[in-house]
């Protein structure tokens, strides 16, 4: 009995950590840091349940709602593509969106990597 209920206490503790607020995605408009999948994702489930296509365009992002739609801008070359927010991360500290490698290809960051980039929520 008391394994059971500190097993509980503990499961509770960590559901109070987590952090995966969900915000309304109205106005929403960001700068900071972009990343995007490796193959290794490929075909893998995302947190909103269907599977990972390098090919398409689609994003994680750790608060937006699955479904919404952002404007993507790399800010050193002024390349931009819209994508759909179907994941959570980027899991990575200091990066505020992880894209496809479809979308890092219109952007022009595939080569380095990440990107500094502006996130703009669109309202649909």
């Amino acid at each position: 009995m008391k394994r059971l209920l500190g097993a509980c206490a503990l499961l509770s503790l960590l559901a109070g950590c987590a952090s995966n607020d969900i915000i309304d995605p109205h106005g929403y408009d960001k700068t900071g840091t972009a990343s995007y999948y490796g193959a290794k994702h490929q075909g893998k489930r995302t947190a909103s349940g269907e599977r990972f296509n390098k090919n398409s365009l689609t994003a994680a992002h750790r608060q937006l709602p699955f479904g919404t739609r952002v404007k993507v801008t790399n800010l050193s070359n002024n390349k931009s593509c819209v994508v759909r927010i179907n994941d959570r991360g980027p899991h990575t500290r200091g990066r505020i969106i992880d894209v496809s490698h479809e979308a890092a290809e219109r952007l022009g960051m595939v080569r380095s990597g990440t990107a500094r980039v502006r996130v703009q929520a669109l309202d649909d």
